[in-house]
């Protein structure tokens, strides 16, 4: 149990360090001056006669250097052992003996830890030394017994006072300092949390939106060209940027109910595509001009994992986008196979004689990365031969036929 504060020792912790050492001395000095009026000293005789100046003196020493027991308390504490000795050559004073209390209670609250860890066998030393000094000083070695173990408390209580204060003072600052980690912890973990968030929202705006609007532009761009010369070859364009324009108005639509639902802490996505909308995504890529090829050998009665089936979907919508948009009315070739447990997703397209590869931000293949680490797949991608490479492996961790 903590000790108990009193209101004087409230209005004194307030003030200034420097301020409390002074208020400190200015007591000794009151209380000292007090017991030197009343001629309570020496405590013992030692058979040596002093001038009547000296433990004033001595005292007035001990006091200047009750200045300091804050800001070097380990000088203060020798510089005061050495003036308490040389006062006890002629009997010491009541006096003395409180001031060096205080500077034993300093060094323990205000130390080095180790200092203060081992003020018990530094204490014992020093009355050890105190008796052996009265001993030889005094004739009586009975007085000096009983005068060390009379002095024994002023050492003793300042240094259990001050161990017990700072132990208190350290558990408050390790609790405090707890406190202050764990709140930036909880911050840290805030902000990761919501950046993943934009992060994921980032990735499926940019999933939704770029490959319809890219399909859209590239569409509506074959249906200027192809203008009055190929009347139904325009209208089958046109049919195909409605049916993207659609498409992307529902996702959308479906991305925004998302954002202003309450969190149910359901993972979600933000539309409902899979690999069985293939279809249509190849007819959007061909109505630009795109001759494509696909390949699949998953049977219809097998369920992949919703989190795989979008991935692919995904995979398969955005490879083909940067397709349209890098390598215009180039072949294609797209790949579904079940190998060794897992999905495997190939688009494999041609590059024109001028490539374009450099002109994206990257976005396109994060995400595609992204996406398939999410589940525990990989991704590769680059040059084949004389085309463009994306392959993703997609574990089918709880597939079931």
């Amino acid at each position: 149990m903590p000790p108990r504060v009193s209101l004087t020792t409230v209005r004194l912790r307030s003030l200034p360090e420097w301020q409390q050492d002074v208020a400190v001395t200015v007591s000794s000095v009151a209380i000292g001056v007090l017991l030197l009026v009343i001629g309570w000293f020496p405590l013992f005789e030692t058979g040596l006669t002093a001038p009547p100046w000296l433990h004033p003196i001595l005292f007035g020493c001990i006091c200047v250097v009750e200045l300091f027991r804050r800001r070097a308390p380990i000088a203060a504490l020798t510089v005061g052992f050495a003036l308490l000795a040389a006062d006890g050559v002629f009997g010491a004073s009541m006096a003395a003996l409180i001031v060096f209390a205080d500077l034993l209670y300093a060094a323990t609250l205000y130390g080095p830890r180790q200092l203060s860890r081992n003020m018990v066998p530094i204490t014992s030393a020093i009355t050890i030394a105190s008796v052996g000094v009265m001993t030889v000083l005094t004739p009586n070695i009975r007085t000096a017994i009983v005068t060390g173990l009379a002095v024994l408390p002023f050492f003793v209580i300042p240094m259990w006072w001050a161990t017990n204060i700072r132990q208190h003072k350290e558990i408050a600052g390790a609790e405090r300092r707890s406190a202050i980690q764990l709140t930036r912890i909880g911050e840290l973990g805030q902000r990761a949390a919501v950046a993943a968030e934009r992060a994921k929202m980032a990735r499926d705006l940019h999933d939704v939106i770029a490959g319809h609007l890219s399909a859209i532009a590239l569409q509506s761009e074959a249906a200027l060209s192809l203008g009055n010369a190929s009347p139904e070859a325009a209208r089958s364009v046109l049919t195909s940027v409605r049916e993207n324009s659609v498409r992307a108005l529902e996702e959308m639509r479906a991305m925004i109910e998302l954002l202003r639902a309450d969190g149910s802490g359901r993972d979600e996505t933000v539309a409902p595509a899979g690999l069985s909308e293939l279809s249509a995504l190849v007819d959007s890529a061909r109505a630009s001009g795109m001759a494509i090829e696909v390949r699949s050998d998953i049977d219809e009665s097998f369920t992949l994992p919703a989190a795989v089936n979008l991935t692919a979907y995904r995979i398969a919508q955005e490879a083909l986008t940067n397709a349209m948009k890098h390598a215009p009315q180039a072949r294609a070739r797209v790949e579904i196979r079940l190998l060794d447990g897992s999905l495997t997703v190939e688009v494999v397209n041609d590059l024109p004689a001028a490539s374009r590869r450099g002109d994206g931000t990257g976005t396109g293949l994060l995400n595609m990365r992204e996406r398939a680490t999410a589940v525990g797949g990989s991704l590769a991608a680059g040059p084949s031969g004389a085309g463009w490479q994306v392959r993703a492996v997609l574990p089918l961790l709880q597939a079931r036929p």
